[in-house]
């Protein structure tokens, strides 16, 4: 065959995209298609508690005449209809209607073509889940896009949570949210429910009156008069990162790029303790790993029955009101989301067996970021405290426990949110940090983390992907063997179970951390006579919170301690303790319940009530800041103090005395 003329040569077709990480956390069939974009209508039925939804996945086969395409889905979902049609080349915009008063479920979209029925079936798969089958048509051939149209309500979905008034701060509108980390969103809405498969998404919400609706994603348009909020996510994101708020929520801008919602009462200070703040933190993120790639920053505040502290949705960090009562954690805290818009969201773990690459790298990231804005000593302080409940952790579960491990094995069946510890963020840590230091220099080992974030951008990647990234970014490294070193070998770190191998050296916050280790000796090593008169050298209320709570988080794990010592540390500390915030007041109660300590259990009471049990006790209460707490019995002589079962003493009673919530 002649040579082609070089002016008529084809141009080369890029390769085709590889198939997502087989994850065994996932029914779905995800390896077979490629997920092009998802359009969600939604209506919000709050007095139902229900969710009612129009799903289009529009899809591609990666291989001809694939037999069924299978979902993930949870018995929460009732599916009512399910159609195929033929699809253009590009992605539909988000086109659905509702006609007033109101469908019973949202519209099909409008002005396409017609759709054929798809025979469906469900079959149970998991605890977490089922499967969702779709019988496709026989011709479909390999790359033709198309469009599968699901109708489905959601009721007592695990990943909605429904609030009456009352259980909110206002007590005036119903509020409703989604945390879909990890496997929860398979009951929001069909789905491909593995990390390693994104997409951009749309989404028509409408909602009853006076409710505002917030996404994670970048809000279109708002038709006043019919309730509908219309949003669009221009970047690939994985399904757990699809959340949606709703409620008596107020917007306020705290920089360029960046505001906070909340309830009316929260909004003063939400405003006050991160105004200037989030632009500052994003713009050190961006020197120290590339531009931020979402648009907007915007955070809301939830009420306390938000099941984590921060969820790092896109566009929309959700963060629990009750850490605004802590200006370190609330920083710390929302830092930590600020970093997993580059890792976690832009890159992210392609199975949930390799959290540590979204959880490790954020910490590391979080911590950059706050020792280029708060210093190196407040940093090592924190990582202190953090490191110190490793351990704790550890202890609790044994060095040999399988979920030490880095790369951890998941199981048929385990819901990966049980691999949610502190390996995959402190140990994650330190081998990151470990990584950093074979560089010789913080600065370079940013430079690759910027490379790779640039290389794996809107990508999900496994283990491998970052430790030959980073060999080939150090070729002098890779000459070295440093991956091999006796000891220190790259796959010792991700697969031997037990502490990390390497610590960080953190000397820089022993001005910080040195008066808690005195304090804490001259407590539990000292006669107590002694100990009583001289803890008054250390004036508690001027240190920073991390300092008080590692104080007490070490008080905690050397009991039961004797009952003078608990009396004397009551006697200096407990009125003192019960005036700060939630999670100082949590670690010292904690002490109280450990050590039966009698005098100071109606404050464990009064805690629980007005944060961790609210939803279940009636109204809760703002932070303390915002008004008083509900009256203190050991105040009001004619109020006998509640009973507090610790053990086994009542059917059904709350055992709290093994409680630590610090590991």
């Amino acid at each position: 065959m002649a040579a082609q003329c070089c002016c008529r040569k084809a141009t080369a077709r890029p390769p085709p995209e590889p198939p997502p990480a087989r994850d065994v956390a996932s029914a779905s069939s995800a390896q077979l298609f490629r997920l092009r974009h998802l359009r969600l209508g939604l209506e919000l039925r709050p007095a139902a508690r229900q969710l009612a939804g129009c799903l289009v996945l529009e899809l591609c086969a990666r291989r001809p005449a694939p037999p069924a395409l299978v979902l993930d889905a949870h018995p929460a979902l009732r599916l009512h209809s399910a159609a195929f049609r033929r699809a253009p080349a590009a992605p539909a915009p988000c086109a659905f209607a509702f006609a007033a008063p109101g469908p019973p479920l949202p519209a099909l979209p409008t002005a396409e073509p017609a759709a054929r029925p798809l025979p469906f079936r469900l079959d149970p798969f998991t605890d977490y889940g089922s499967s969702l089958t779709l019988t496709l048509p026989p011709e479909l051939q390999a790359h033709q896009p198309f469009q599968v149209i699901l109708r489905y309500t959601s009721t007592d979905a695990p990943a909605i949570w429904w609030l009456d008034p009352e259980l909110t701060y206002g007590n005036t509108q119903p509020f409703v949210f989604t945390q879909g980390h990890s496997v929860c969103n398979r009951s929001f809405f069909p789905c491909f429910d593995t990390p390693a498969v994104k997409s951009t998404y749309s989404a028509v919400v409408k909602a009853p009156s006076g409710v505002q609706v917030l996404m994670s994603a970048t809000q279109s348009s708002y038709e006043e008069e019919e309730g509908v909020f219309r949003f669009h996510m221009e970047h690939p994101v994985p399904a757990y990162l699809v959340a949606l708020v709703a409620g008596d929520l107020q917007p306020a801008d705290i920089g360029p790029r960046s505001r906070v919602w909340a309830e009316p009462c929260l909004l003063p200070m939400a405003t006050s303790k991160l105004s200037g703040a989030v632009e500052q933190w994003l713009s050190a993120a961006e020197r120290l790993y590339g531009p931020y790639l979402w648009g907007r920053y915007d955070i809301v505040f939830l009420p306390p029955s938000f099941p984590i502290v921060a969820m790092e949705n896109p566009c929309l960090t959700f963060v629990i009101s009750s850490i605004l009562e802590s200006d370190e954690f609330l920083v710390i805290d929302v830092i930590h989301e600020v970093a997993h818009s580059w890792f976690g969201n832009a890159v992210t773990n392609a199975t949930w067996e390799e959290m540590w690459l979204s959880e490790g790298l954020a910490t590391y990231a979080q911590r950059r970021i706050t020792t280029e804005t708060y210093g190196a000593a407040f940093t090592c302080l924190e990582t202190a405290f953090r490191l110190d409940a490793l351990h704790r952790q550890m202890k609790l579960l044994g060095e040999d426990s399988p979920v030490s491990k880095l790369q951890v094995k998941l199981e048929p069946g385990v819901n990966p949110s049980h691999l949610m510890n502190l390996f995959t963020y402190e140990k994650g840590y330190c081998f990151v940090y470990y990584l950093s230091q074979l560089c010789g220099d913080a600065q370079r080992f940013d430079d690759f983390l910027r490379a790779y974030v640039d290389k794996y951008k809107f990508t999900s990647v496994v283990a491998q992907d970052l430790l030959d990234s980073f060999l080939s970014f150090f070729p002098e490294l890779k000459e070295q063997s440093v991956d091999c070193r006796a000891g220190l070998e790259f796959e010792r770190w991700l697969n031997a179970t037990g502490p990390p191998l390497a610590e960080p050296d953190l000397s820089q916050g022993s001005s910080l951390t040195r008066p808690v280790e005195a304090l804490f000796r001259l407590w539990t090593a000292e006669p107590l006579e002694q100990a009583a008169a001289s803890a008054s050298a250390f004036d508690i209320s001027k240190w920073k919170t991390f300092q008080t709570a590692l104080f007490l988080d070490r008080l905690l794990d050397g009991s039961p301690l004797p009952q003078d010592v608990v009396t004397s540390l009551s006697q200096c500390y407990s009125a003192l303790l019960d005036s700060m915030n939630a999670e100082i007041r949590v670690r010292w109660l904690q002490i109280v319940v450990r050590n039966d300590y009698q005098p100071d259990l109606h404050r464990v009471r009064r805690f629980l009530e007005s944060q961790i049990l609210a939803q279940g006790l009636g109204p809760t209460e703002p932070p303390a800041e915002l008004g008083p707490g509900p009256p203190d019995p050991a105040e009001d002589p004619a109020q006998p103090p509640p009973a507090l079962l610790l053990g086994d003493e009542a059917p059904g009673a709350l055992a709290l005395r093994d409680v630590n919530v610090s590991a």
